[in-house]
């Protein structure tokens, strides 16, 4: 569910967006204060769906968003996960296509929504904007590469191993070094590791025997990393 935000300063949305793009032009900015909107989204909220026509490109200001397809029996594959101060749902605007995917907040976040046609004539008429854009689908691109790769060839403790490495490379840990900053349920876990929820519970359970993490509730601490990187790599 989504509705009207009026508490974050448009004029600091617009200062955030522009950093990230490069830096526009006076000019720019306030024609993108005229453009934008700004949505907040409780927990399990739909930025968008599969199937519909992108219209906006979105800025994820304050939260985290995930990024899934829904497979067979409609279980979810998540395939991307977004912290503040990134860009995402463009893939299919650019490629002319409806969108492929699923976005959902899997934790309370604001999210900004600037129109396509804007970002578009940004493009034509500065290169870094283009270029930005270039380079972030060529990152993306890389790195839905490589997870694919360890998600088909590893086995399920190189797979939730890796998983719990990206997450730390997504969103870091807390204040204490040790807790994931994010909270994620156990069958978001074994979807971004590809594996069932019962397998993800059990090989969890078994990387807590081990003291490799330890789990209250959603939170999940790392205390070997150094032991968990290492399964992530040999698989």
């Amino acid at each position: 569910m989504k509705i009207r935000h009026h508490l974050e300063s448009k004029d600091k949305i617009v200062e955030q967006v522009s950093a990230v793009l490069g830096g526009l032009s006076v000019e720019r900015r306030m024609e993108l204060t005229e453009v934008l909107t700004m949505q907040s989204f409780r927990k399990g909220g739909i930025v968008y769906r599969e199937s519909e026509c992108p219209l906006h490109i979105f800025f994820l200001v304050r939260g985290k968003v995930k990024i899934y397809k829904e497979g067979i029996n409609g279980r979810e594959q998540i395939v991307r996960v977004y912290r503040p101060d990134e860009f995402f749902g463009y893939r299919a605007f650019f490629a002319h296509e409806i969108y492929r995917t699923t976005a959902k907040a899997f934790e309370p976040s604001v999210v900004v929504e600037i129109p396509f046609t804007f970002i578009r004539r940004l493009m034509e008429e500065d290169f870094c904007v283009a270029r930005f854009f270039i380079v972030q689908l060529s990152k993306e691109l890389g790195r839905s590469d490589e997870r694919t790769v360890h998600l088909t060839q590893k086995h399920i403790r190189g797979r939730l191993a890796d998983t719990l490495c990206a997450l730390v490379d997504r969103y870091g840990f807390e204040d204490d070094g040790k807790t994931l900053d994010v909270t994620m349920s156990r069958e978001d876990l074994a979807s971004m590791s590809n594996m069932t929820t019962s397998n993800a519970i059990r090989t969890l359970s078994t990387f807590v025997e081990e003291g490799l993490v330890a789990t209250k509730g959603r939170m999940v601490q790392l205390l070997r990393v150094d032991k968990i990187k290492e399964i992530a790599r040999e698989g």
